[in-house]
């Protein structure tokens, strides 16, 4: 923007092309970027809990998403407005940092704005009420510490990760079995964690999906699964003890890189040329037995004479194996990839216990296991359903488990479900208030009421009565002194969150807290909004 003054000495402001941008200032901006953060909230807030409900999005291409995983929604939403985008991005942020709570950090960080808009209307400056929500913030977070338990478990005894993952898939659309899928996640997630160091490489865990069969045939594999079947259907289809070469160079004669041509006049010549090549297929199927290999894995394909030859010498061989999976084999197997047929050695060989070629119901899909590695550090999470968004949606499903389970591993630390650990920070936020001088004061309370909105949302979504279920829990809660009662979600006929087994990571909610804060203090800063007006 230029300053101007006119012929009086007084400035004015001129904007570029003034007549096409619409502009919002002060009190009118604030209102406005909060009603967007509201929007956004309010259709989340209805997917929140064991009860929530699903959404269904349909893309440009026509493609359907039904699913209740917050940063999901979020994603596939076409978001125009820019204070809508930023609850996009805190959602994501939280999917990126802890997996879990995409929903609840959104639904807070709406319950926080809507209780700045009151304080707005009361005349508090938005500064001090950002101020006010930091210094919340910090009690509530400090007051999770110290209400949090700590968890132990090993490789043999992993039953509280098993529970807390359970937690986890009760609010997805694959709560009927939760139980088989929790356990699965646990498991995938322990074969890969590294527990000294206390941490997990995630993409060591491959998660496929295949439609067909029932949900309940989702089955963990002790290795890899590739989506190939063998390159000639006469190779054997079962192949114990496996010594695997795996290669990233094409088993078809050498293409000259310059544009130079062969001229081939007579059949002598013809000839002379096939021999060449047939040599050269033999050299190369020759040089994979002499080093021992029992499996060829490609990543690219096979000339017809070289998939002929290599049926001939008893060598089953995959083609078009894609880059990732090549490296989860060599990861599996403790093999090497090889860029070279001269570089192959016995000692870059990767070893299998079994490598067997399984085919699905009546269709002609086949799909090839690798199991019994000699490193068992790739595993591979194998569903099944009905279709392919039930397939979709239980892998983002799997992979909030499976998040949280690491989670747990880097911390051992959890916090009570079902609003329980909300509202035990929203009472000790709402003590911690008495002690701040000043208009701050007004906006730890304001703070405290909305950390109340998530287990109201979860009573409301279960089709309690909100008001009344969450004042007597918050009730008891007071009585007792025991930050364990939470909303009765699926009515078990007991608000006690340990009997029900609903627990959640301490990071997760602590991170829900301070993401949402920082949003929402974001938004309260801004008091012009300057854009392109529309028309």
């Amino acid at each position: 923007m230029a300053l101007a003054f006119d012929e009086f000495g007084r400035p004015f402001i001129i904007l570029r092309e003034q007549d096409q941008k619409t502009r919002l200032r002060g009190i009118d901006a604030q209102k406005a970027n909060i009603a967007a953060g509201k929007a956004v909230a309010r259709i989340l807030r209805s997917s929140l809990g064991p009860k929530g409900m699903d959404k269904m999005l349909q893309g440009p291409d026509g493609d359907v998403t039904i699913t209740n995983d917050g940063a999901t929604i979020l994603e596939q939403m076409d978001v125009d407005n820019q204070i809508a985008k930023l609850m996009v991005e805190l959602s994501r942020s939280q999917d990126y940092e802890i997996g879990d709570g995409t929903t609840g950090v959104v639904v807070l960080a709406g319950a926080l704005l809507e209780q700045a808009e009151r304080q707005l209307d009361r005349g508090i400056h938005p500064i001090r009420i950002a101020e006010g929500y930091e210094m919340a913030s910090r009690v509530a977070v400090e007051h999770l510490e110290r209400i949090a338990q700590k968890f132990e478990f090993d490789a043999d005894n992993f039953e509280p990760l098993v529970q807390t993952c359970m937690t986890t898939l009760s609010s997805k659309i694959v709560n009927r079995c939760k139980r088989s899928l929790a356990e699965i996640a646990v498991k995938a997630v322990i074969a890969v964690a590294d527990l000294e160091r206390r941490d997990v490489n995630l993409d060591l865990i491959k998660v496929e999906g295949k439609v067909g069969g029932k949900l309940e045939d989702t089955e963990l594999i002790y290795g890899i699964l590739v989506d190939k079947d063998m390159s000639h259907p006469q190779m054997p289809k079962h192949i114990a003890d496996a010594h695997i070469a795996i290669l990233t160079c094409p088993f078809e004669p050498p293409k000259p890189k310059t544009k130079h041509k062969v001229d081939i006049d007579t059949v002598e010549k013809f000839e002379t040329l096939r021999k060449q090549e047939q040599t050269y297929f033999d050299e190369m199927v020759q040089k994979c037995k002499d080093v021992g290999a029992t499996l060829v894995i490609c990543q690219w394909g096979f000339d017809d004479e070289a998939n002929h030859l290599l049926m001939h010498r008893n060598l089953p061989a995959v083609r078009w194996v894609g880059g990732v999976e090549l490296e989860l084999i060599a990861i599996a197997t403790g093999g090497r990839i090889v860029p070279r047929f001269q570089e192959l050695t016995p000692e870059k060989l990767g070893k299998a216990g079994v490598v067997r070629e399984k085919s699905f119901g009546t269709t002609k899909e086949r799909m090839l296991y690798i199991e019994h590695c000699a490193n068992s550090k790739a595993v591979t999470v194998f569903i099944r359903g009905g279709n392919k968004m039930m397939i979709e949606e239980t892998k983002r499903s799997i992979h909030d488990a499976l998040c949280v389970a690491r989670n747990l591993i880097r911390n051992k630390s959890i916090v009570y479900g079902g609003g329980a650990a909300e509202i035990a920070c929203s009472l000790a936020v709402e003590a911690a208030a008495d002690k701040y001088p000043g208009v701050e004061q007004y906006a730890i309370r304001a703070f405290a009421e909305a950390l109340d909105s998530v287990p109201m949302a979860l009573a409301e979504n279960s089709g309690l009565q909100p008001i009344e279920t969450l004042s007597a829990v918050k009730s008891q809660q007071i009585k007792e002194n025991i930050p364990f009662y939470g909303i009765d979600c699926n009515d078990v006929g007991t608000n006690d969150m340990r009997e029900q087994n609903v627990f959640e990571t301490l990071i997760g909610k602590q991170q829900q807290i301070l993401l949402a804060t920082q949003v929402v203090k974001m938004i309260l800063k801004i008091d012009d909004v300057i854009s392109n007006s529309e028309y």
